[in-house]
């Protein structure tokens, strides 16, 4: 039996020549757990709205051919009837919170159907979801990854027989990503669930999915089984996917002639320690890491920090924390969802004010600093870029910070700023209706429009798919001329990796570990400890030998030969 079911769907949003599906016609099994990728703009969203019904009851358009979702034909029924068969979180899913506290919303949904039972339906939904004993508490105690298994919980309490999930772990610490995943795969094995995900990890998908369905230019290229569909290789990375790291390396090796062509590759670190089994690897000499010099940029003196609680005692983020960062340093902030990083950040700019101890910049207190210096000084470009534009374009927004600062030749530098980011194209576009990668850039081009001694980037990559994170990464490379020191709160093991000069490990608001990439990295018990993950091509290496350090693809290449 099928729980999707779709013959010659072709649809068009309102006031856009082109459709942006054209003609798809699909089947999808019960039971099935179903990757759907593609580029941005490719559809995969639009698709997914059309299973709930979202398109076309809410969202008006022209759509043809027909869309039917457990033998029900979603033109024939309405939203509310259909969120009861196909259950959605969104990528943007703090938006779908609507309640205090943990079980208020869970069951929200089933109370507004009028459901006798509906604490019944959310206390079992928060079982289901790992949320269980947490049902009292008030959703802003919860962590990221916990908020988006509460929005999950919310749709799985109408008990829907389809699940789709965009981007569910975009947000998100490896700790949290692997949570959201094994209830997806308890839902799919043990509930009957059949589970969409719109995903651009395809190490999640190999691990994950049964099914893998290529979207390009709004139509369904393929839908293949999970091992088979990451064999295609270019095919995918034409399409700005690219499969796991330990699938690319080995697609490299047999391009060289050390892995046979009949031979399938590896999807996962597992099947690459038996691929990978005749390879020796060749230690090669790195330069030692430069040591730290120059004056402090930014130091952190016995900070302490607690935020009052709605019930309980205040709640504490820094206790006697310590910290110096030099003038010129590339510092990667990590460690998992809450433990402290942008609170950190936020102290460093003065949006927030310790409780005790001190913050100062080039050994100056915060404290004692006009705001019109401090910006001059330090930057930071938040997590979510569109809180950055409050004009309405692109030009204005990076003009403002130095039209009101009187700033000479203010018009000019926007112009600069406009050209180094490639914006000039979009400079009169409002940033909030830009792509995901456009805002990122403009973001970055306000954050350094005054020319700041420090820049502070929280979580840049986020939300982003691999090609656009690439580009983010590009463009950071190519900021080293303007911007001294930086810093980065992220979970982009990738981005860390290859930029960070120093990695600095938060954990509980405390600094567990700091030092180069190899220092931290080479630590196991930190690694589990913290919940951070590098690189797979890293732990595929470390499989292989332990004395292996690779933390990129051609690294990887580099340092294994044929034995």
């Amino acid at each position: 039996m099928n729980a999707v079911e779709i013959g010659g769907l072709t649809y068009t949003y309102p006031g856009v020549p082109q459709p942006t599906l054209r003609d798809i016609s699909l089947q999808i099994p019960k039971g099935d757990f179903l990757a759907v990728v593609g580029n941005n703009g490719c559809g995969k969203s639009t698709l997914c709205k059309a299973l709930n019904g979202l398109i076309p009851h809410f969202i008006t358009g022209t759509m043809e051919g027909s869309v039917r979702v457990c033998g029900l034909n979603t033109l024939e029924y309405d939203v509310g009837v259909l969120a009861q068969k196909v259950g959605y979180v969104y990528q943007d899913f703090e938006n779908q919170i609507v309640r205090p506290t943990v079980l208020d919303d869970a069951s929200y949904s089933c109370l507004n159907y009028a459901f006798p039972d509906y604490l019944e339906r959310g206390r079992a939904a928060l079982k289901q979801c790992g949320l269980e004993g947490r049902e009292e508490e008030y959703v802003w105690q919860l962590s990221g990854g916990q908020t988006h298994l509460l929005a999950l919980a919310g749709a799985v309490s109408l008990r829907p027989d389809i699940l789709i999930l965009d981007e569910p772990i975009a947000q998100l610490d490896p700790m949290h990503a692997d949570r959201i995943y094994a209830v997806l795969r308890d839902l799919n094995e043990n509930h009957g669930k059949t589970i969409l995900v719109i995903e651009h990890h395809t190490e999640y998908i190999a691990d994950f999915c049964k099914h893998v369905m290529l979207m390009k230019d709004g139509q369904v290229r393929w839908m293949l089984p999970t091992e088979e569909a990451l064999q295609r290789v270019e095919e995918l990375e034409a399409c700005n996917i690219f499969p796991p790291q330990v699938t690319q390396a080995a697609y490299g090796l047999r391009k060289g002639g050390i892995l046979p062509a009949n031979v399938p590759l590896p999807t996962t670190v597992a099947d690459g320690e038996k691929a990978f089994a005749g390879l020796r690897y060749i230690p090669r000499e790195k330069p030692a890491p430069a040591a730290p010099g120059g004056e402090s940029a930014v130091s952190v003196q016995n900070v302490s920090l607690s935020y009052r609680s709605v019930k309980g005692e205040p709640h504490t983020v820094f206790d006697g924390l310590d910290l110096d960062i030099r003038k010129g340093e590339k510092v990667a902030l990590i460690g998992s969802n809450g433990a402290g990083k942008s609170t950190l950040m936020k102290l460093m700019v003065g949006l927030l004010k310790p409780n005790a101890g001190t913050v100062s910049l080039f050994g100056e207190a915060i404290g004692d600093k006009k705001a019109e210096d401090l910006s001059r000084q330090i930057s930071l470009v938040y997590q979510n870029p569109e809180e950055m534009f409050i004009k309405d374009s692109i030009r204005a927004d990076i003009a403002y910070a130095m039209e009101v600062r009187k700033v000479p030749e203010w018009e000019k530098r926007t112009a600069e700023l406009l050209e180094r980011f490639r914006l000039t194209e979009l400079a009169d576009r409002d940033g909030r209706l830009m792509s995901g990668g456009q805002m990122r850039r403009a973001s970055l081009a306000i954050g350094i429009a005054l020319n700041p001694g420090i820049l502070l980037l929280d979580e840049p990559t986020a939300n982003l798919d691999i090609a656009t994170r690439r580009e983010i990464m590009a463009v950071l490379s190519d900021m080293k001329d303007i911007i001294q020191t930086a810093i980065i709160a992220t979970h982009d093991m990738q981005l860390v990796c290859q930029w960070a000069e120093r990695i600095i490990v938060l954990r509980g608001g405390r600094v567990v570990a700091d030092g180069p990439r190899d220092e931290i990295f080479a630590r196991a018990d930190l690694v589990e400890q913290v919940g951070i993950r590098p690189p797979e091509i890293f732990t595929m290496g470390q499989a292989l030998d332990r004395r292996a350090l690779c933390y990129t693809i051609d690294e990887f290449l580099s340092s294994f030969q044929e034995a």
